[in-house]
């Protein structure tokens, strides 16, 4: 059985579960939330305010041909995986069927087998789960495909996870009853297109209404609404995933907060283009005025620094590498920063290059990401 950790944190249930008996004029109106876009899979992330009567999670991507026969969208109480209240697992084997369970304390219950397989490698998919007060209702590609009733509390929910064979361009949140309220602190995020500098191979500028070609990268920003009844105002765009805010190429440097600090199976990508002219650029991890995790890919020396700074000393930099400069000029790169208890793990385009101890011990504290230098920024995600 497939099983993958998450980064939702744990959540009491008794004030939840009076909620959940309610009605849904009340409950389900307090769902919303940002999509998740284009995330690095195995991805967790955490469901804010968790599942209610309701509620819909949209889940889009493509099966990939290869890398194995399996992939789970697991639906998750707390960040351990060990309580998992709905596993829907496809499996290309045997002519193809698809699991359903629920992980009780780190143990399975029985399988419940539909088999039946909707989704083809090679091909994109979209899977509703919607949430009732007695089952998942679980569509494919429009179509009816099969139900799983509760065997835990489902307002118990608050991350979900996917691992496998997929590529998901998106997860969205939605409510199917009504027009969601704000809750009281809420994350607004959007999505900008990348747009090249306006001027042509002779250096004139591009007229106002010239049609640029398309641009794939694409920028989150989050602003952070805090206070008891304070209610941020909606942008003013179609629902995702349509809505595109277009501006110029994003400013730099680049201070994002880490909403609830670091703590482990916790995930940070940045992804971005180098100037062909680059010398160096930074991506910092901060606690106030100090910096937990200091990554400075630099060109001249072929090197990728990393260190800590505490009380405006720097310690001991370290410089290893498994194999090349994983960095080239003019090209375009992910770094997926993935914090466990001892310590860092970063990856680039794909491959992970080192681990980084963790030698600021307070997690929780690390609460600003910050990307500086010769780049273009097109992508982060906290």
């Amino acid at each position: 059985m497939s099983n993958c950790s998450s980064s939702g944190k744990y959540r009491s249930s008794s004030s939840n579960r009076s909620r959940s008996r309610s009605s849904s004029s009340s409950s389900s109106m307090s769902f919303i939330q940002p999509p998740y876009q284009n995330p690095l899979i195995p991805f967790s992330g955490p469901i804010q305010g968790g599942l209610k009567d309701g509620h819909e999670i949209i889940v889009n991507g493509s099966v990939l041909q290869t890398g194995g026969n399996r992939f789970a969208v697991n639906f998750q109480c707390g960040f351990t995986g060990n309580n998992i209240a709905f596993h829907f697992n496809p499996r290309f084997e045997n002519g193809g069927y698809v699991v359903c369970n629920t992980k009780t304390f780190g143990s399975w219950g029985p399988e419940e087998r539909k088999m039946q397989m909707p989704f083809q490698k090679g091909t994109p998919f979209e899977i509703r789960f919607q949430v009732q007060n007695e089952a998942f209702i679980v569509s494919v590609n429009g179509n009816y495909f099969v139900p799983y009733l509760h065997r835990m509390p489902f307002h118990k929910v608050d991350n979900i996870s996917i691992e496998g064979i997929v590529q998901v361009s998106y997860i969205t949140f939605q409510n199917s009853r009504c027009v969601p309220i704000q809750p009281s602190c809420f994350v607004v995020q959007q999505t900008l297109t990348t747009q090249p500098p306006c001027k042509t191979k002779g250096g004139k500028t591009k007229p106002p209404n010239y049609a640029w070609p398309p641009a794939p990268s694409t920028v989150i920003t989050q602003t952070i609404y805090p206070g008891i009844n304070s209610v941020p105002p909606l942008p003013s765009a179609p629902p995702f995933p349509n809505s595109m805010y277009t501006s110029q190429l994003y400013p730099l440097p680049f201070s994002a907060m880490i909403a609830g600090g670091l703590y482990p199976s916790r995930n940070i990508i940045v992804s971005g283009s180098i100037l062909l002219t680059a010398n160096m650029f930074t991506i910092n991890l901060r606690c106030g005025n100090d910096i937990a995790f200091h990554l400075n890919p630099r060109f001249t020396e072929k090197a990728v620094v990393r260190n800590t700074k505490i009380n405006h000393s720097w310690g001991s930099e370290e410089r290893s590498l498994p194999s090349f400069m994983p960095f080239i000029q003019g090209q375009p790169f992910t770094v997926h920063i993935r914090c466990e208890m001892h310590c860092l793990k970063v990856s680039v385009n794909g491959q992970h290059q080192f681990d980084y101890n963790h030698r600021m011990k307070n997690l929780s504290c690390i609460n600003q990401l910050e990307v500086s230098g010769d780049i273009q920024l097109t992508h982060v995600q906290v």
